[in-house]
């Protein structure tokens, strides 16, 4: 018997040994990844479980409220009513769910189904389109324990009538949301702002200062955004522990309450406030009737005490509705008031520039008297106009070719000019040939006039050609032209004319209706230039004063030096190599003449508070007509000569010998100043003076004469 055997197939050992090297690897690699993960990167993962069951929910901070210097409210939080509702605890039986729904919508007008889930992603909370079973839908899918909001800012009304059918209606409730609102409305719109979401720009810094981007708001204006930091508060947080379905399960650490923000006075008085924005536009409104078409488009009004600062009221014409932007800013209404070619949304007061006309020729007096151009006693000729030679160089030919007319302004009390003046009566009548000679000099009669440089500097000693530094955004600079600007910017030669029209507020000069109150202020506080501010006092949330007003001087012109450009060879240095300041005595002189502009029956000023007014209490002031071009006057086909338009100007201040109000008007378009805006001062002074009167009789003090 045979038996047949099989041959046995054995394994190398080098492929026993390859299988056990990679299996070793497979090992290491494992145990590598395990040490990687629970010791090396353990803090990491610790943290993304934590992420996973821990859940830090911001608590918002309540923002500060802004009072008026009296204590009104300007701006506050109020309550906000929104439906909303849980998707994890509605009811388990899908009829009863639509039964609800069905009644909810009765109630609040949100239907029930409308669109699509896919809609409901794309718009943002409270926004009217899909229906509140998308609204659920979507909410069920994302964080059934979070609620959706269904309709916001619902009445007090409604919001009790669903408090009460809570019982009914599983998973409905109210959300109560602090919005802001403005008691005063336009009124104080562009001083008070608005607020809006906070721009993604900005979105990581506001984040790691704790706050949340998409829900909390900053300001976008006004005193809500140049105070932000003081009325934003800081937010509180609760860390709790949820479930895989967003659930609160438990609080995981001691909540950090919310820091209430600041509290803030505004200079601001609302009673003046209101009167100046009446007088504004119910001669705007006079003016446009009696023409018989809209010729006044704009304007602006603003009270400021200059011993102190204060800017007392601050009307911008056209405003808007600040109140319409408490919830959100509607895309159409913020359109609407972008597109309208007077721009409501800007504070005209301090953004806009305007040339200043003749309130610039107080610049052009204190200069051409500090420095000698002309004295108290001389006399200067002011016919009707000034021919005189163009010269863009110094020994550029006179030629029939450069010969250039500047005319005095006319009217039935000077239709040949003013004739033979004196410095003050040059000031009270505003004559434009004076002020041409005392700035560019004319033959033998004047020799030197001030000269483009040195106007400059006077013009910026009383605040004109730079930013004031008042708290709001979005000031303008102004300008005062120099020959290298001229160079650079316009790519000419300065020229002799451009000196003889920058010394009357023309040509090329702007300045922003601030900026030409702070130059009559300077001089009615004797020289002292206060700075501008709309923040009167801050407090804590408690109510305790933490920060009192102090008056904050910018610099006096009788004492700091003139800011200038150039080295004492230039002749701009006396003859100690001292700067140069102004004499205390000129800038009384140039007061003397704003007060004669009032007192003499051919001043500007004379026929409003004498003849109209019969104002009690002694009033100084300065007017202005100034001409301008712009892109409404070049449609108009208006930039001619003899056919120009003119804006209004006045500035005024009282009482004379201890001022405590300085006011400044404009309108655009307006035409004279005198007979413009010198009635808008008139009204907002006198209300001034009342609503000073019943304060004290109300405290029972004596009044002023």
């Amino acid at each position: 018997m045979s038996s047949i055997s099989t041959p046995v197939e054995r394994l190398s050992p080098w492929r026993f040994r390859l299988l056990y090297a990679a299996f070793g690897l497979f090992l290491a690699f494992l145990f590598g990844r395990l040490f990687t993960l629970q010791v090396l990167q353990h803090d990491l993962w610790k943290a993304r479980a934590e992420e996973n069951f821990t859940r830090e929910i911001s608590i918002p901070a309540p923002r500060g409220v802004i009072y008026d210097r009296n204590g009104f409210i300007l701006a506050r939080n109020i309550p906000s009513y929104n439906v909303v509702i849980t998707p994890a605890d509605l009811p388990d039986d899908e009829a009863d769910i639509q039964k609800i729904y069905r009644e909810l919508s009765r109630l609040t007008g949100v239907p029930v189904n409308q669109g699509t889930v896919e809609d409901a992603k794309k718009i943002a909370p409270c926004v009217e389109g899909p229906g509140i079973t998308q609204l659920v839908e979507l909410g069920a899918s994302l964080a059934p324990y979070t609620p959706v909001k269904i309709k916001c800012n619902v009445s007090e009304a409604i919001a009790r009538l669903i408090r009460e059918k809570q019982v009914d209606w599983p998973g409905v409730s109210i959300e109560i949301e602090p919005v802001r609102d403005y008691p005063t409305g336009s009124l104080t719109a562009n001083v008070v702002g608005f607020l809006g979401p906070i721009p993604a720009a900005l979105a990581e810094e506001y984040k790691q200062r704790g706050y949340l981007p998409g829900r909390d708001k900053v300001g976008y204006a006004g005193a809500e955004a140049a105070f932000d930091d003081l009325l934003l508060g800081k937010n509180g947080l609760r860390k709790v522990q949820v479930d895989v379905a967003g659930k609160e399960v438990r609080l995981l650490a001691e909540p950090v309450a919310p820091q209430a923000g600041k509290n803030i006075r505004l200079t601001i008085d609302s009673r003046l406030q209101s009167a100046a924005q009446a007088a504004l536009l119910y001669w705007i409104k006079d003016w446009n009737t009696r023409l018989g078409y809209e010729k006044i488009t704009s304007g602006v009004v603003i009270a400021m005490n200059p011993k102190t600062g204060e800017i007392l009221a601050m009307v911008s014409y056209p405003t808007y509705e600040n109140n319409r932007m408490a919830r959100f800013i509607p895309a159409y209404y913020y359109r609407q008031l972008e597109q309208d070619p007077r721009h409501p949304l800007l504070n005209i007061a301090i953004s806009a520039e305007f040339p200043p006309g003749s309130t610039f020729k107080l610049s052009t007096a204190v200069g051409a008297l500090n420095e000698g151009v002309i004295t108290l006693d001389q006399i200067v000729e002011t016919p009707g106009e000034l021919v005189i030679c163009e010269r863009f160089s110094p020994n550029q030919p006179c030629t029939d070719l450069n010969r250039r007319r500047f005319v005095d302004w006319i009217s039935d009390k000077n239709p040949a000019g003013f004739g033979r003046l004196d410095f003050l009566h040059c000031i009270a009548y505003s004559s434009n040939v004076c002020f041409y000679k005392l700035g560019g000099g004319y033959k033998d009669e004047i020799k030197e006039g001030l000269g483009i440089y040195r106007l400059r500097e006077y013009a910026r000693a009383l605040g004109y050609d730079q930013r004031s530094g008042i708290e709001l955004p979005g000031e303008a600079s102004g300008l005062i032209p120099s020959p290298q600007w001229k160079r650079i910017y316009k790519a000419e030669n300065w020229s002799t004319g451009d000196t003889y029209i920058a010394s009357v507020g023309q040509g090329y000069v702007l300045a922003t209706p601030l900026q030409v109150l702070l130059s009559a202020a300077t001089l009615a506080n004797y020289g002292k230039l206060m700075q501008p501010t709309v923040l009167y006092e801050v407090y804590d949330a408690e109510g305790r004063l933490i920060q009192p007003f102090r008056p904050r001087l910018k610099w006096d012109i009788t004492q700091t030096p003139l800011i200038h450009e150039f080295n004492c060879d230039a002749g701009y240095c006396d003859e100690t190599g001292r700067l140069k300041t102004i004499q205390p005595w000129v800038v009384e002189k140039v007061r003397e003449g704003m007060r004669l502009a009032v007192t003499d029956p051919r001043g500007t000023l004379h026929r409003e508070f004498v003849e109209e007014l019969k104002f009690p209490i002694a009033v100084a002031g300065k007017t202005g007509t100034a001409e301008y071009c712009d892109d409404v006057a070049l449609a108009a086909d208006r930039c001619k000569f003899g056919l120009w338009p003119t804006h209004a100007w006045t500035v005024a201040f009282a009482p004379f010998d201890d001022p405590e109000i300085a006011i400044v008007a404009f309108a655009y378009n307006g035409g004279e100043g005198a007979s413009t805006a010198a009635p808008i001062v008139g009204d907002v002074m006198r209300a001034y003076f009342e609503i000073k009167a019943a304060d004290q009789a109300r405290l029972g003090k004596p009044s002023a004469p």
